[in-house]
Order: C-alpha cells, then structure tokens, then sequence
C-alpha cells in the first residue's frame, strides 16, 4: 500500500533537516543508554550520511527487560485488565500514531532508504492494523464443551505472558505494528527488538506508548544487533514466546535457542522465493505486465512477498516481457524524499553488494538481461539500484531458487497448467504465490495446489487485515493479521467444573 503524500518533494528535505532522534532503549517506561555504553551508526542509504548514533543493547540489558515484562506480566496490571480497558488504551495509541503518521513514514524513509509515499503508506497500514486488533479484542468469546449434567467445561484463552518481537527493516514501523498489536491486546508484556538497520521509528513508538496509559514494563525496545540481544532474548528461561520476521537461517537459529531454553513458541515469518503465474488467457496484457512489474520492484524489491519469480505461458511470454520492461521504465529509483520516486535506495552497503552479486551471476550462468531503457538514466548518488528483469531463466539458476531481496526479476516459460505449477512449487520457500486467468475453474484449481500461505488471483498482495499473512515451508510457520492472530498470543485452558 502507498499512499501519495501532498507534501512537496523540498517541503520532505526540510523537515528531514528539522527531526531530532530518540537513541536510547526503552527499559521500564524509561530511555537509558546500554551498559556497554556502546553505540550503532544510523546511515542514510540515499545519501550515506550518519543520521544518529543508537544504543547497542545486549545480554545485560535483555535480562533487565525481560526481568521488568515478568514483573508487569505477574502485577495483572496490562494482563488482567479487562479487554475492552485494553482496547480503550491501544485505540488511543492508534490515535497518537495517526497525529505523527507523517514523521514517522518520514524516520523509515530517511534510515532504510524506501520513498516517502510508500512509507505512508506503511503507517496508514500500520493505524488499520492497530485499531483492527484493539476492536476485535472484547468480541472474542471462550467456549463452554459438550458435557453431561454432573460437569461444567470451560474452554478460556488466557495470555502467554512475555513476548519477544524481532522485526525486519525493510518495512519497520508497519512490521512492529502488526506483531505488537496482537500480543498487548492480549495481555502479553511485549519486548520489542527493532533491526539495527532501521530503529528509529520503533524508539519514537516508544516515546509515543510512553503517553498512552499502558504500564511500565509491558512495551520496551531494546536496540542492538541479532547475535547479541537479540540471542539472549531468545535463550531466556523467561520469555514465552518469539514472533519474528526475517530471514529463513535467523529463523531456523531461533527455533534452536527456543529448543535450548525453555521450549518457547515460535512465531515465525522468513524468507520468500514467489512465483506469479500469467496464463495465456490473462485479462489486459499491459495491466497485468504492469502489476507484475509492481510486484517485484515495490520498496526496491525489498519484500518478503516480492512476487520474484515470473513465469509467463509461453505462447505470450515475449509481448509480456515487453509490456513489463515498459512499465518498468517509470518505475525508476530516486530520492526517497521524492513523492515522484517509485523506488528509494537500498537498505545498506551489504544489501547492495549482494544484489549487484546476483545480477552479475544470473549473467554468467545464462540468463538473458532484458534492456530497460528509463526516461533518465542518472541514478543519484547513494546506494540505487535500477529495475533488472532476466529472462529465458532456468529453474537451476541461483536468481531462479535463492531469495535476493532485490529489484531483480527471474523470468521463466512454461507450456500448460502441470509444467506451470511444478515449477512454482519448485522452491524452499511458500510464503506468496500469484496467478492471473480469466478461467474460474483453472484459477481454484491451480490455487489449491499451489504450495503457500497466500494466493492472489488477478492481483498481487490484495489482502487487507481481515486475512491470515504467512507461509509454508521455509518460509516459516506463524501468521500476522486478522482474528487468528489473537489466538496465537494466547494460551488455551481447559477448566472442568465436577456438579454435585
């Protein structure tokens, strides 16, 4: 979702030049710097000057907040309180972050490099979210079981106690928002570790709880690196569970530290290798290749749903081709802080290197570079990189199985509806999927079949809160959004009453 901001692209860089930065973790209703007194750079990709010097968290200050979100958790202050106090307190959290949706799109856009409309776009996402949960929370009702007359059995959802959220960068306000939501409207004590590379949004979330009415101890963020806070986070005898966005290998590393400790939940939502299927009878060939273009280079490709594997019928492949590399050429990166820029810059240095790696590899192993030829070939200065389509792609290609989180498209060919979803179902991964056919029947049948945790028909990423987000796979096990979520947070007791 992106929204287009009625700011002027000079009015964005004067207000950029005007915001001050919170630095310091959020421990107990207080900002305080590390122990360490140890500090992380925040970097503009667009421009790579320092933005602020952040906290860098570790195992002290992850035993102190964990000990704090016990401490709250235990008091009932936030868990006993009953559901429709909760949702009172997180719909006025929702209204703060509506007053200062614009300096906070603005924060993402300045530390992860994504543009200003889109970013937007994320916190008017992430608004949806927060006020969907806290309406939702008092309208949930525990179950009474079939028993005879000498017995009463209840069935009632009680929360899991603390909560560790790890979310990603490249969407990180509207990422927190949706694994926080859930977990306080339930009555968990939510520590929050943002990325390192992109945590500024989530320290001035913190200052905003801060006003709100939820208590010391339920929401605390501790900034740092994944191998040290977020570690001992995860090691903690004490936590209950983690719910994380991220990379498959950080995934699999959690599920290991939850085995290690205290068998804690898992909630997880990793890496994505998606297929978007165009048959041959798709409506409109030059929207459709539009959309498809719009599916992998959103946010610079920088998606865990970036619809990055394309596989076109044959008998149109080539006028698809073309009719996507035309919408590509208006789909160029630029200053974020541009409203006319449909992409931003790349994230960091290391993301950049490892997408230029992957278009300079899919070269060498075959692939043909389709030539897009954008109205204004100057990239400005910083870490940018152009709209990149391979086609005539084998499935045996790194571009074709390997997630590069990038604004690079595998292009493949196929001949019928079996060739079609064998190749989909091809990968690792399931988190997205996508098919474009004006046959009802072929369009069931192929969903159905298809081995992930969303389908979109004759759309890409169409869904709104009311619907389940995650995968199958290695593309992880947990779900964000909608009424199923509120489940996941809590924990099912079974009470059986004997009647005498």
């Amino acid at each position: 979702m992106s929204v287009t901001p009625s700011v002027t692209h000079a009015q964005w860089q004067q207000r950029a030049s005007q915001l001050s930065f919170e630095t310091r973790a959020y421990l107990n209703g207080e900002f305080v710097p590390a122990a360490s007194g140890e500090t992380f750079a925040s970097i503009n990709p667009a421009t790579g000057n320092t933005l602020a010097n952040i906290v860098c968290c570790g195992a002290v200050e992850a035993e102190t907040a964990v000990a704090h979100a016990r401490a709250a958790f235990e008091s009932g202050d936030w868990s006993r309180l009953a559901p429709a106090a909760r949702k009172r307190t997180l719909l006025a959290l929702a209204d703060l972050i509506a007053e200062h949706q614009q300096e906070l799109a603005l924060l993402d856009t300045l530390d992860m490099g994504k543009p200003i409309g889109s970013a937007l776009g994320d916190v008017a996402s992430a608004i949806e979210c927060l006020r969907y949960t806290a309406e939702s929370l008092d309208k949930l009702y525990g179950q009474v079981a079939p028993t005879g007359d000498d017995a009463l059995g209840l069935i009632v959802r009680e929360p899991l106690g603390v909560v560790v959220s790890i979310v990603p960068w490249n969407f990180p306000l509207m990422m927190t928002i949706w694994k926080i939501a859930p977990a306080l409207a339930t009555g968990n004590s939510v520590i929050l570790k943002p990325s390192e590379k992109s945590s500024l949004s989530a320290l001035r979330l913190a200052q905003l709880v801060a006003e709100t009415a939820i208590p010391k101890g339920v929401f605390q963020v501790l900034p740092g690196f994944g191998a040290d806070v977020g570690k001992a986070l995860a090691l903690s005898m004490q936590v209950d569970a983690i719910a994380f966005t991220g990379s498959t290998q950080v995934g699999k590393l959690l599920t290991q530290y939850a085995g290690q400790s205290n068998l804690k939940r898992t909630f997880l939502e990793c890496g994505g290798k998606n297929p978007n299927i165009v048959f041959e009878d798709c409506a409109d060939l030059p929207s459709v290749a539009h959309q498809a273009a719009a599916a992998i280079f959103h946010n610079q490709g920088e998606v865990c749903i970036a619809g990055s594997r394309l596989l076109v019928h044959n008998r149109i492949r080539e006028p698809f081709v073309r009719a996507l590399c035309e919408a590509a050429k208006n789909m160029q990166p630029g200053d974020p802080l541009d409203p006319q820029s449909f992409m931003g810059a790349i994230v960091d240095q290391e993301q950049y290197d490892k997408i230029a790696g992957y278009i300079e590899l899919g070269a060498q192993q075959g692939a043909h570079r389709e030539t897009i030829e954008a109205q204004s070939s100057d990239l400005p200065d910083g870490l940018f990189i152009p709209p990149t389509v391979f086609n005539d792609v084998t499935p045996d290609m790194a571009i074709a199985t390997e997630e590069i989180f990038g604004p690079v498209l595998a292009v493949m060919g196929f001949d019928d509806e079996e060739e079609a979803i064998a190749l989909a179902n091809d990968s690792d991964y399931g988190l997205a999927a996508g098919l474009w056919s004006q046959d009802v029947n072929r369009v069931i049948r192929v969903a159905r079949r298809l081995q992930s945790g969303q389908v979109y028909i004759n759309n890409w990423a169409g869904p709104d809160m009311t619907m389940p987000f995650g995968g199958v796979k290695q593309s992880g096990n947990g779900r964000d959004k909608s009424l199923q979520t509120l489940g996941e947070y809590t924990e099912t007791k079974s009470i059986w009453l004997a009647i005498h």
